[in-house]
């Protein structure tokens, strides 16, 4: 069992302090807690809240098994066996099946409500031992010396001050990233940027049968929209799109976000009967990464570290695998001191591992030659699997993706150069885009 903190004038004491009861709080939280180790969990809000990134991964149900909620999940969720790609330069649709990926045997993930999702996960976590309470946002942090941990200062919702001494903290704030702000780790990231809108829908026009379930994502002129199924018959509906092409907005965020529908004639057409039943929210630039993923007493987990781009899906996937990962290496510090800087690095890895193998598809992604290999894809030395596999979220066990992946890659450096002009122009477009965020945060 972890060793007794010793007494400290502070109102509450833990072995692990974690901030965020998102997937990424809530996880760790739970496999913390199986370990022994006293956990207490800060939630700014009370679940159910809403939350965006309703689509997870086929390599999402392994881990959903071992925290012992997937009959929860499945019984909340929509059943998704694949993702389709429309182009409205191709004349067709292209469908893949998560079960044509290199590994046959996650074929299906789901779609869910986030609210419903997440307080599963946060319910459970109380469940196995955490100390969970909702409604009390951390406000500062004083890190003490020699790695001996911190004294984390909250504020519950009635105006009450709260202190806690941990051993170890956790950030799991999400997009709030409180301790990348904090430590002025947060870092815009300097190779992507997009903003996104969305609402959720009712009547919206779905695929039949087995492909009711699928995630549809749309290319359009200045980007890209996503179309989720849901299993109470909402359909979550989003466009990301360039920084500066949100900024020519003139009118409400709901008008521009149903303008930019209009743009994508196939998604309008799915939408012609559907009525808007939510707010439209809207995000800024939202790609940034922070520059160190731990210290010597805290982690930062999850969009608490880095987050991309929601294209593919990944990141409740990449949250959930990053605090799986991350316990393992707190257990380490806090029971076997002597370890903890290789598994520290170990976590590090891990933690950098994710983001890197989706960022490369994600910074390609309405890059014409990306969309041609997306739209017209061969399974030639088994590049198809290989990216199924990807997009299933299969990229820390011992499926043997890598050969293949390059592979993919190579097709695409060799695609680009053969249409060298076009090429150039997307190049030029993109930096455009990268440098306009440059711009208008360096005036601001």
């Amino acid at each position: 069992m972890p060793h007794e903190t010793p007494p400290l004038s502070t109102d509450h004491q833990c072995d692990v302090l974690v901030i965020g009861g998102g997937p990424a709080g809530s996880t760790a939280a739970t496999r913390l807690a199986e370990m022994g180790h006293r956990v207490t969990l800060l939630e700014k809000a009370h679940h159910p809240r809403f939350h965006i990134g309703e689509s997870l991964l086929p390599a999402n149900m392994p881990l959903l098994d071992q925290l012992g909620v997937r009959t929860e999940v499945e019984a909340i969720g929509m059943q998704k066996w694949g993702a389709e790609f429309i182009s409205p330069w191709h004349d067709h649709r292209q469908t893949f099946e998560f079960a044509d990926a290199w590994d046959k045997s996650m074929p299906s993930a789901f779609q869910v409500r986030r609210s419903e999702f997440d307080e599963i996960l946060i319910r459970n976590a109380g469940r196995k031992g955490a100390e969970v309470i909702e409604g009390c946002r951390v406000r500062d942090v004083e890190f003490l010396p020699d790695g001996a941990g911190a004294i984390v200062h909250a504020e519950h919702d009635d105006g009450r001050s709260a202190t806690w001494r941990c051993r170890f903290l956790v950030d799991a704030s999400g997009r709030d990233t409180f301790l990348g702000n904090r430590l002025k780790a947060k870092q815009r990231n300097a190779k992507h940027n997009s903003s996104a809108l969305y609402g959720h829908f009712t009547g919206a026009q779905r695929n039949c049968g087995k492909q009711e379930g699928h995630i549809s994502i749309f290319w359009f002129e200045h980007g890209w929209l996503w179309f989720i199924p849901l299993a109470d018959g909402t359909t979550s509906i989003g466009v990301v799109t360039w920084p500066h092409h949100l900024k020519t907005r003139k009118n409400s965020v709901k008008e521009f976000f149903l303008e930019q529908i209009a743009l994508c004639p196939a998604m309008a057409l799915r939408l012609k009967d559907a009525e808007l039943v939510s707010d439209v929210e809207a995000t800024g630039n939202f790609s940034y990464s922070c520059n160190h993923s731990h210290g010597d007493n805290y982690l930062l987990l999850g969009d608490a570290y880095a987050f991309v781009d929601p294209v593919f899906s990944s990141g409740v996937m990449l949250a959930m695998k990053s605090e799986f990962e991350g316990a393992d290496a707190i257990d380490t510090c806090l029971r076997q001191p002597e370890k903890s800087a290789a598994a520290l690095k170990r976590f590090d890895k891990v933690m950098k591992h994710g983001p890197k193998e989706f960022s490369w598809f994600i910074y390609r992604v309405t890059n014409p030659t990306m969309r041609n290999l997306f739209m017209g894809p061969s399974n030639m030395f088994r590049v198809q699997e290989a990216l199924l596999s990807v997009l299933a979220g299969d990229i820390y066990g011992k499926t043997p993706i890598w050969g293949s992946l390059r592979v993919l890659k190579l097709i695409y450096y060799i695609a680009s150069l053969a249409n060298l002009k076009r090429t150039l122009l997307a190049w030029k477009r993109r930096k455009f885009n990268i440098r306009y965020v440059e711009e208008t945060e360096g005036a601001a």
